[in-house]
């Protein structure tokens, strides 16, 4: 039976012949030794100064499946907006009015509160030049800050690890979830990946060793990536561009990345951070706050936990899914928004409790929003922009740029066009909250959008 470990520190690790995993299989000692001999040079010399135990710190949220943006940031007022959706669109009863022509959905009562408070804002009209309808393209798309008709390799967050958090555990990054982001990909990759803290734990090598080497094998000669994603071609995904559902898919699912031997590097940088400590601090660490019943809410009440536990991640991702609302959206937005704004409501009440949200910012993100026009089924289809909600003690609250004009004429196929390019959102967080250069990790220059 493998027996568990505990490594103290990353030269210690490097030297061994253990190499940690979240799935509890193990791998050969010749391959830790490699690794060990391949990264031991950039382990000793890099040093990070800025860690989340007392820098700031980005949690991202992911609404996975294409919110409908028009009927969240409701333009209440509007003639066309009510041609348009007969059947779903909201009145000003149904609203919590923001102004005398725009509300919140009105589920939407935490946000509200938020809002109220000034520690939201709401950026209207974002999006991308040349949109892309397909969830996987577009999620691919917003996790790795490319252009429409680009590939990218690594993701805007795994970048931003590169070029900015050298010599960090690779608890710089969390994921709550089965699988690490498209955005967590790097060239050097950092990032832990969980659901339950109680199962994240690092075994050592035993009798296992021969059947695990065998599987990695067999990982890399095929196309699957070991942690569940599926290799995506640049056409991927156009069967769900005509109405197909992407609800039952995993909401942080990653589009592309490399093969086992990316995996072995991951797994072995992953085994620098100990399991006893996410563990500890999951075990010790009171919740301060009251949330809702929801995976979302179960994700924000653990990310607050290793907040206040003190661990020293720059970047959290959470998601939730259900958001592909082709049919019956009144029903399924209603509930998703609840959970959205009621759970986000609790965490910010929570790191107050701490007196740790002067240090966090919440970002939202979808990979698109929907068309203006509802569908025969009581839903809406694939769109463009929409809206992307900041929480911050710090952020610049209240409504922010533009809402697009849902004027037929001023419609691109039915769907709003885009006012805010999302890569100058993620500009003004690299640049003002995570305090580094945002041009080497985006690839170029993007006006950085003012946050805070």
């Amino acid at each position: 039976m493998n027996k568990e470990i505990t490594l103290q520190t990353r030269r210690q690790f490097l030297r061994s012949t253990v190499l940690g995993s979240a799935l509890s299989w193990t791998v050969p000692a010749f391959l830790a030794d490699t690794f060990a001999a391949l990264q031991s040079q950039a382990a000793d010399s890099a040093t990070q100064f800025a860690t989340g135990k007392d820098s700031t710190i980005l949690v991202v949220l992911q609404m996975a499946g294409g919110n409908d943006g028009i009927n969240t940031v409701v333009p209440y007022s509007n003639d066309y907006y009510h041609n348009a959706r007969p059947k779903i669109g909201l009145s000003a009863q149904q609203v919590l009015k923001l102004n005398g022509d725009i509300g919140f959905h009105g589920s939407l009562g935490g946000f509200k509160s938020l809002y109220d408070s000034g520690n939201l804002a709401v950026i209207q009209g974002v999006g991308y030049p040349n949109p892309n309808r397909s969830h996987f393209r577009s999620t691919e798309i917003w996790q790795t800050a490319s252009d429409s008709e680009r590939i990218e390799k690594y993701g805007w967050l795994g970048r931003y690890f590169d070029n900015a958090c050298a010599g960090a555990d690779p608890a710089v990054g969390v994921t709550i979830g089965s699988q690490l982001p498209e955005a967590f990909f790097a060239k050097q990759p950092k990032g832990i990946c969980f659901n339950n803290p109680q199962d994240y734990r690092f075994v050592a090598n035993g009798p296992g060793t021969e059947e695990s080497y065998k599987k990695l094998n067999e990982l890399e000669m095929s196309s699957p990536l070991p942690d569940g994603g599926p290799s995506m071609t640049e056409n991927s995904g156009d069967m769900l561009n005509s109405g197909g559902s992407i609800a039952s898919l995993p909401a942080g699912m990653p589009m592309t990345g490399g093969r086992a031997v990316d995996f072995i590097t991951r797994t072995a940088l992953d085994a620098q951070m100990s399991s006893d400590e996410v563990r500890g601090i999951a075990a010790r660490v009171q919740n301060q706050a009251v949330y809702p019943y929801s995976p979302l809410a179960n994700s924000l009440k653990l990310v607050a936990k290793l907040i206040g536990g003190g661990l020293p991640t720059r970047v959290y991702y959470v998601s939730q899914g259900g958001y592909d609302t082709h049919t019956n959206q009144i029903n399924t937005q209603q509930r998703l928004l609840a959970d959205l704004g009621d759970s986000t409501k609790a965490f910010v009440e929570d790191l107050k409790a701490q007196g740790n949200m002067q240090r966090v910012m919440v970002m939202t993100f979808s990979e698109f929003g929907r068309r203006v026009t509802e569908n025969a089924n009581g839903g809406t289809d694939h769109g463009a922009a929409a809206p992307m909600f900041i929480v911050s003690n710090k952020v610049n609250g209240g409504l922010l740029g533009q809402y697009p004009s849902l004027a037929p004429q001023d419609l691109f196929e039915g769907d709003i066009k885009y006012n805010v390019d999302f890569r100058s959102v993620y500009a003004g967080i690299l640049e003002n909250w995570l305090k580094t250069k945002s041009a080497p990790i985006l690839g170029r220059q993007f006006s950085p959008f003012q946050l805070v």
